[in-house]
């Protein structure tokens, strides 16, 4: 019997150490556009909904035709978590060697990669689809992602100003707290078109049924990162602000008909033949803003091949 292949086990702090120097902007743009070229297989993400506490677990798995290896990925999200003192996101990766099927790492970031490739993917949306000058940025929502966003963006649309708005007004106070304390301006307003009112790169950062933005609350030269509804249970954007918005993007159309925003605005069967994928843009086969005046949303729900490739920039450091 052939002896054992070596399996390599990360924890949290040694793919903090990893991630030092890693491009997450560039990483999450390689990514997009391989999903848009076909170069990676990714089926539909697993998803199991919990009522009792109220959480979600995300199961999402795939590889590049070009590499070694394939990926699974537990990612949770359990709401009453902070007032338990507890991160509301956990989870790790799976990394499996593609010709023999065994297991060759595992890492236990609890959910950071998570996190950060998301808040990356926003980065490349305002990148590619914000207005190139920004005086404030919005948000909705006073969670992990919250914050998040707005560091990264920080690479793409240096902005220190933030309007925040958030259901429950002691969480506002304390993400206000909280940012300021990393050296943000932060005005709290008393509602979500106060926001839209001011910003012209707004991130919704929710778990929303129901949406929380209107088409009329928008103004031109306005552009959205809506990052919230992964689901089909969320919604953050009202209906009309995608069937009006000069530019709607995406991250993958086939998995954007189920869940989210597009999937409430056009339902599983339609072909979203308006709607771009973010690697398309990436790519240069499709064009993203054009002119200043123009509304663009992305409204992404986030895909196995940006975990693939997180995982493999971390296990290439040293």
């Amino acid at each position: 019997m052939a002896p054992a292949s070596r399996i390599t086990f990360l924890e949290l702090p040694q793919i903090e150490e990893r991630l030092k120097g890693l491009d997450l902007v560039a990483l999450m743009e390689e990514a997009f556009a391989a999903f848009s070229r076909g170069e990676a297989v990714v089926p539909a993400p697993g998803e199991l909904l919990l009522d009792d506490p109220p959480g979600e677990v995300h199961i999402k798995y795939g590889y590049l035709t070009s590499g070694g290896t394939y990926v699974i990925k537990v990612a949770s999200g359990f709401w009453n978590n902070p007032a338990k003192g507890l991160n509301s996101s956990d989870g790790l990766l799976l990394i499996f060697r593609k010709e023999t099927g065994e297991l060759a790492a595992v890492l236990n970031d609890r959910g950071r990669l998570t996190d950060l490739r998301t808040a990356a993917a926003g980065a490349v949306a305002a990148k590619h689809l914000a207005p190139a000058r920004v005086d404030a940025i919005g948000v909705l929502g006073c969670g992990i992602q919250a914050e998040l966003q707005v560091q990264v963006l920080q690479a793409v649309r240096p902005c220190r100003n933030i309007v925040i708005w958030g259901r429950n007004p002691k969480h506002a106070l304390a993400y206000a707290e909280r940012m300021r304390s990393r050296d943000f301006s932060v005005e709290i307003a008393p509602s979500p078109s106060e926001v839209a009112s001011c910003c012209r790169l707004i991130v919704t950062a929710t778990a929303s049924p129901s949406p929380l933005l209107r088409w009329s609350d928008l103004y031109p030269g306005t552009h959205i990162t809506a990052i919230g509804a992964d689901s089909a249970e969320k919604q953050e954007l009202d209906e009309a602000i995608i069937h009006n918005a000069d530019i709607v993007v995406t991250d993958s159309r086939r998995q954007a008909g189920s869940r989210g925003e597009l999937g409430r605005a056009y339902g599983p069967d339609a072909t979203m033949s308006r709607v771009l994928e973010i690697g398309e843009i990436i790519m240069g086969t499709a064009r993203g803003r054009a002119t200043p005046d123009q509304i663009s949303v992305s409204t992404f729900s986030g895909l196995a091949v940006q975990d693939i490739v997180m995982a493999s920039a971390v296990l290439q450091q040293p």
